[in-house]
């Protein structure tokens, strides 16, 4: 069974909305220790990595399964953990020199049930904010509940799950940090369950997850060949105090995503998705449109607005002829509307999240031939981002996965340039950022 996973940061932020924060953090201030010694230590790490997974006899691709504890055929439990880190050189212009620094990107524990037939739950933790340490960090470091999933799963047609869950809404978020083509995924403006970094008042959610319900499942409408999938649900969204925020009338979000599979389908858990199958599905095109919608869910107090968010993607995936190789092209444009006055960015309780649009498109060839214990599979990637009432920022982004076991083992090595990093989720006018050069040496693994 494939895990469930997911958030961002950041956005794996530029990540989850919560990595974004760590993302600037790791940008203002440079760690005591030196660039020779977190060079080691990340080399040290990658290793041991490597070694490990060589020992588990690696395959192309497998989904995580984890040890699974039977009691009848219709009640079990399986457990898992999942974790992603990355070594950051960032750019210095004032010097010309580098920061680096070691991220914790993600560190989870897995736990998924059934207790009937129909009835299962998924309960998943995450490390929030892993790398605010510091006595003076805000938000500090927390490891916390993630989803906490009640689900009804009748047949393919239609399925209830409630409780703390994704969102639907884009692929990148439904594929989660996890089961994403590229390390360092999410670089598009987040609705509105990302933009947020907590729950409950001020908050709309965070790591892509809100409070509600969510109603999916697929059809074959039959006069187009392929497969429809759906997810539709009602969500609390952006909640605002009596005297703060601009939801003063607790109207809740609205969200769905509508996938067509022209191809073969693609078989994941639930609603959730992938960004690359490494061609063991087969061949792929799914088209997919998402939208989210609440009344008075940005702005502040006093400029408030209701809140659209529009997203469509495309997910392309063709193996080649007399194996050789692989080709994934990914790609996806935003539209939000979210029309508060600019007056409002000076408001500290303002919900001032994206307003305008975006788009990204990533390309990737597994190679076919086997290196070692796993395959390289090099990648290039663009970001567009245009709000309407601050700068454009773009972003470019070059590397290479060395794939050892699909999503549970993976190394990438990746440089990137461009003005995200330095202007972040900030869409308030007059902000400035210089373009930076960025290197990461990523690796995430699973079981």
């Amino acid at each position: 069974m494939k895990y469930q996973k997911r958030v961002y940061n950041v956005a794996s932020y530029g990540l989850t909305s919560a990595e974004s924060a760590l993302h600037r953090n790791i940008f203002r201030r440079q760690r005591e220790n030196s660039f020779l010694v977190r060079l080691v230590s990340t080399t040290v790490l990658i290793a041991g990595y490597v070694f490990l997974s060589a020992l588990a006899n690696a395959q192309d691709f497998q989904a995580p399964k984890g040890p699974k504890y039977t009691i009848d055929d219709t009640k079990w439990m399986t457990v898992g953990m999942g974790f992603r880190g990355s070594g950051v050189w960032v750019e210095n212009r004032a010097t010309g020199n580098f920061r680096d620094s070691f991220s914790i990107d993600n560190a989870r524990v897995y736990l998924n049930g059934q207790v009937h037939q129909y009835v299962k739950f998924e309960i998943n933790t995450e490390c929030f904010f892993c790398n605010n340490t510091q006595p003076d960090s805000n938000p500090k470091m927390s490891y916390n509940i993630l989803d906490a999933i009640g689900k009804f799963e009748y047949n393919r047609y239609l399925n209830i799950w409630g409780g703390r869950m994704l969102v639907p809404t884009e692929r990148g978020e439904l594929s989660g940090p996890f089961f994403q083509a590229t390390h360092d995924a999410f670089k598009t403006p987040f609705f509105s369950q990302d933009f947020s970094t907590k729950f409950g008042s001020g908050g709309a959610g965070r790591y892509g997850r809100d409070d509600g319900g969510t109603f999916w499942g697929s059809v074959e409408p039959g006069f187009i060949k392929g497969t429809l999938g759906y997810a539709v649900g009602v969500y609390r969204g952006l909640q605002s105090s009596s005297t703060l925020g601009p939801n003063q009338g607790d109207d809740v979000l609205w969200a769905g995503r509508f996938t067509y599979n022209f191809l073969n389908p693609e078989k994941n858990p639930g609603y959730y998705t992938s960004s690359t199958y490494f061609g063991k599905a087969g061949d792929i095109l799914a088209l997919a449109f998402g939208a989210s919608y609440q009344k008075n869910g940005a702005g502040s107090f006093a400029n408030r607005s209701d809140f659209l968010g529009l997203v469509g993607d495309v997910l392309f995936e063709k193996v080649l002829p007399r194996n050789t190789g692989v080709v994934t092209v990914n790609g996806e444009y935003k539209q939000f509307y979210a029309n508060y006055a600019p007056a409002a960015f000076a408001d500290p309780a303002c919900f001032c999240i994206f307003d305008g649009k975006s788009w990204t498109v990533t390309g990737l060839y597994l190679i076919p031939v086997k290196v070692g214990i796993g395959k390289f599979q090099p990648y290039g990637r663009f970001t567009s981002v245009q709000p309407n009432n601050s700068s454009k920022r773009e972003e470019i982004e070059g590397g290479v996965n060395y794939i050892i076991d699909g999503f549970n083992a993976r190394i990438s090595a990746y440089y990137q340039h461009g003005d995200l990093f330095t202007k972040g989720l900030n869409y308030a006018p007059g902000v400035t950022g210089e373009k930076v050069d960025i290197f990461k040496l990523s690796f995430q693994l699973q079981m």
